[in-house]
């Protein structure tokens, strides 16, 4: 069975197409190889594949032609024990982190931020009479 068909009947892929174009940026591999999207899955198979920064390793243990319902599709891999403990830790980690948007100091100014800099005159080059240069 082709590699492409099983990611997409295995439910990592929305569409066949989404699957190819991962496979082909090197974002799936088989045996910590890259591999070409026309490859076969045999039973035993090991698949690193990366989604966004999460990478998960799962082994195939049954092939299907047809994209089934999701309890059927989890059905065909079997996610290694590290792989499951580092995406516990990953998510942790960005439950733990801090909200993005409170780090920002200063964002986009205000309506009223935006008349104060409208009545500053930037491009006023007056000298003070003290200044001697």
């Amino acid at each position: 069975m082709r590699l492409d068909k099983w990611l997409w009947a295995a439910r990592f892929y929305k569409t066949r197409a989404l699957a190819v174009d991962e496979i082909n940026l090197g974002r799936v591999r088989v045996g910590g190889q890259p591999v070409k999207p026309a490859r076969d899955v045999k039973v035993g198979d090991v698949l690193n594949i990366r989604t966004g920064q999460l990478t998960r390793e799962v082994s195939v243990l049954g092939l299907s032609n047809q994209r089934g319902p999701a309890p059927q599709a989890q059905a065909l891999y079997a996610e290694t024990p590290a792989s499951i403990t580092a995406r516990e830790a990953a998510a942790e980690a960005r439950r733990l982190a801090p909200e993005p948007a409170a780090t920002i100091e200063q964002g986009r100014p205000t309506k009223q931020d935006r008349r104060r800099l409208a009545d500053w005159d930037r491009w006023s080059a007056s000298l003070d009479e003290d200044d001697p240069g």
